[in-house]
């Protein structure tokens, strides 16, 4: 079987807040994630949201093409940070 891991080096810096039908979800959107990880489904990745390690976590579809990184209340709180706040992430590998 082969290894499904792949080593990233993808940063970006997003506001906290994704339009999803209407409703702000407190995710993070990963612009170009299509064309940078080569799909529109949901991919595992691990890596950090300001320097705040996060492993096995999904980045699921935003129905407009993109995908976006889901930042539970724990994380968020752990940040003091919330809706409208700017974070910066960083994919380190895709598990995927």
């Amino acid at each position: 079987m082969t290894d499904p891991t792949t080593s990233l080096d993808l940063t970006f810096t997003a506001p906290i807040g994704v339009d999803v039908k209407g409703e702000l979800w407190p995710c993070v959107e990963l612009a170009g994630a299509t064309e940078l990880l080569g799909t529109g489904r949901s991919v595992r990745v691990d890596g950090s949201v300001d320097d705040v390690a996060v492993t096995n976590i999904g980045l699921m579809p935003t129905g407009r093409g993109e995908l976006m990184l889901s930042l539970n209340a724990k994380l968020r709180k752990r940040l003091g940070k919330g809706v409208g706040d700017t974070v910066t992430v960083r994919l380190s590998r895709r598990l995927s």
